[in-house]
């Protein structure tokens, strides 16, 4: 049983580093499109919906399709990061509690 949860813990520090290496790539395609044509726009507006529609979005009609982009890829990213952190530490206390 402790092979098989040490393993899961790597298996999922492992899948942790591809998903990471995977979205940056991702997102800084996506954000060098942003870079290069000077479209600024802060944290508030990936993590409002309705405050990007409204303030960003208008500013920058020809580039909504990129801006979408990066901000659900952004979103995306620390969704699963949080979850794989969550199942990290949950193993982990598991590890402990075995051990």
């Amino acid at each position: 049983m402790y092979v098989l949860l040490i393993s899961v813990v790597i298996g999922l520090f492992v899948a942790m580093l591809f998903v990471n290496v995977y979205f940056r790539v991702k997102v800084f395609r996506a954000y060098r499109v942003l870079v290069e044509n000077n479209i600024d726009f802060g944290a508030t507006h990936i993590f409002n919906q309705k405050k990007m529609e409204t303030e960003v979005i208008p500013k920058y009609p020809e580039f909504k399709r990129e801006i979408e982009t990066f901000v659900s890829h952004i979103r995306y990213s620390i969704r699963m990061a949080t979850v794989l952190v969550l199942l990290i530490t949950l193993f982990g206390a598991i590890l402990m509690y075995y051990r």
